[in-house]
């Protein structure tokens, strides 16, 4: 039996490992949270498969707990949208995380779309 959970964090270290410097060492500042599925109030559940949350590199230092950076993968509905499969699952989990990376940085859905990271 597959443990989606481990294998989206194994995921996620070679995503860093295979960063530029520079954008490696800001993304591994950014903790990385698996949870099941998004909160059932949150308004963009839809098919939300990550979350990047908190204050982004161009808006500055966190000033309180809510702004700390983080980032969100949701596994089951990672887990869902590939059909199970493991090869699809870690390709979806890089697109994700790529994404969500971009938004730490501090680019919005067009700069994120225009380097290939929707």
């Amino acid at each position: 039996m597959t443990d989606w959970n481990a294998l989206a964090l194994a995921e996620v270290e070679r995503i860093q490992a295979d960063l530029p410097p520079d954008v490696r060492a800001a993304a591994v500042r950014v903790p990385v949270f698996l949870r099941d599925d998004p909160a059932t109030d949150d308004p963009r559940e839809g098919d939300l498969l990550g979350l990047a949350e908190g204050v982004s590199l161009r808006d500055g230092e966190a000033f309180d707990a809510a702004s700390l950076p983080r980032i969100t993968l949701f596994v089951d509905r990672l887990r869902e949208m590939t059909g199970g499969d493991e090869e699809y699952f870690q390709e979806e989990v890089r697109v994700t995380y790529l994404h969500e990376i971009g938004h730490f940085l501090g680019w919005d859905e067009d700069e994120v779309a225009a380097r290939g990271l929707e």
